[in-house]
């Protein structure tokens, strides 16, 4: 079995929902593995903290990478598993409306709207005057994706283990609602980093449905640095011209052209239900050539 192999195929031909889980898990397992060997040798493992975004300001000056780095970022294996299944569920009803650059931009920006948040929150409120804390965690991202989502597509009905169907904007207002709450409890500075991402989620859509995309000179700049090493996000087209024969009679002449129309129908559905922002790029490409005609 090559796993590796497996492993390096999915992350170059999935999706940017299948490699931002990846990446987290990635992360994860590599931070443990190296902890073994400190562990062993009788040292504790400083890179959580040059990792996770530090509340006090000057430490935070001096480690300006920590509010992109921490939204990869879990300590305990549960906390990172309720994080990718969070991220996979909406994630997944994301790209039912949108391409993956959309959701990276939803992804990252939200993180940084959590840190941006969670360290003015540290440094202006009287509460936490003599407390200093660590931010870690994709849970700011991902409170942006599900109240994305949710504000686009308020009504979709979304199964919930041992409760049933409910729309998706009422989870989305009980998730926000719980961290509001969540503020007074052992982890104010995580629940106000959720809010940060879930206005970040808010604000997108809004923007969006101005035709404006907030995160698109972000995602371009992590398309460029991902293409420097490797196309990391990049998700090159699986497209290449082939050259069909022509049908052998008018039977398979009305099978092409049946299933070409539905899929039109299908774009133009999706175009009144959803507006056409909601298009991918190829479905875009082939109403325009069918436009041609």
């Amino acid at each position: 079995m090559d796993i590796a192999g497996d492993i390096k195929r999915t992350f170059k031909e999935g999706s940017v929902l299948t490699r931002l889980i990846y990446i987290n898990i990635g992360v994860f397992l590599l931070l443990k593995i190296i902890g073994v060997f400190f562990y062993l040798s009788g040292q504790s493992l400083p890179v959580y903290q040059w990792l996770s975004v530090p509340s006090v300001t000057e430490v935070l000056a001096q480690r300006p990478w920590t509010p992109i780095t921490y939204m990869f970022l879990h300590q305990g294996f549960i906390h990172l598993f309720f994080n990718m299944i969070g991220l996979y569920w909406f994630g997944q009803l994301f790209l039912y409306h949108f391409e993956g650059g959309k959701l990276l931009g939803v992804y990252i920006m939200g993180g940084l709207w959590g840190a941006f948040l969670y360290v003015i929150a540290y440094n202006l409120l009287p509460v936490f005057s003599s407390t200093n804390g660590l931010l870690l965690g994709a849970s700011a991202s991902i409170f942006a994706v599900l109240v994305a989502i949710a504000f686009y597509d308020p009504n979709r009905e979304i199964h919930l283990f041992f409760i049933g169907r409910f729309p998706l904007k009422y989870v989305a207002a009980f998730y926000v609602l719980l961290s509001v709450i969540g503020i007074s409890s052992t982890n104010p500075g995580g629940n106000i980093a959720h809010l940060g991402g879930a206005f970040w989620g808010w604000f997108y859509i809004y923007q969006l449905r101005k035709g404006k995309d907030m995160g698109a000179g972000l995602v371009n700049l992590v398309n460029k640095i991902g293409g420097f090493f490797g196309g990391l996000f990049k998700h090159k087209s699986k497209m290449k011209v082939t050259y069909r024969k022509p049908p052998r009679d008018d039977h398979e002449y009305n099978r092409q052209k049946h299933q070409q129309q539905d899929e039109i129908n299908r774009i133009l559905d999706k175009i009144a239900k959803s507006g056409y922002e909601s298009l991918t790029k190829k479905e875009k490409e082939l109403l325009f050539k069918q436009g041609k005609k």
